[in-house]
């Protein structure tokens, strides 16, 4: 899995976390990890890029980490923060 996400520019991410989509008027938060993602992915890292440093950060097993990384992009998704042509 080697792939950029586009998270739509007119998301607001707090440096709490609190994630809100001005076009729904949805929001989450994400804790501190999701936080990290949702900054790379907005930098335009790969998900290849985000498993190695989250695995290095927290000493983490790759494998695990990808799996989470599908399920919260997954969640991403389901909350329309990624411009169209991802979803």
């Amino acid at each position: 899995m080697n792939t950029t996400m586009k998270v739509k520019k007119n998301i607001a991410i707090s440096e709490n976390g609190f994630v809100f989509n001005p076009a729904t008027g949805e929001s989450f938060s994400a804790n501190p990890i999701g936080l990290e993602i949702l900054n790379q992915l907005r930098q335009g890292e790969t998900s290849e890029a985000i498993i190695h440093s989250i695995s290095n950060a927290y000493h983490a097993e790759p494998s695990a980490i990808e799996r989470d990384l599908n399920d919260f992009i997954e969640n991403m998704r389901q909350y329309h923060l990624f411009d169209h042509e991802d979803e």
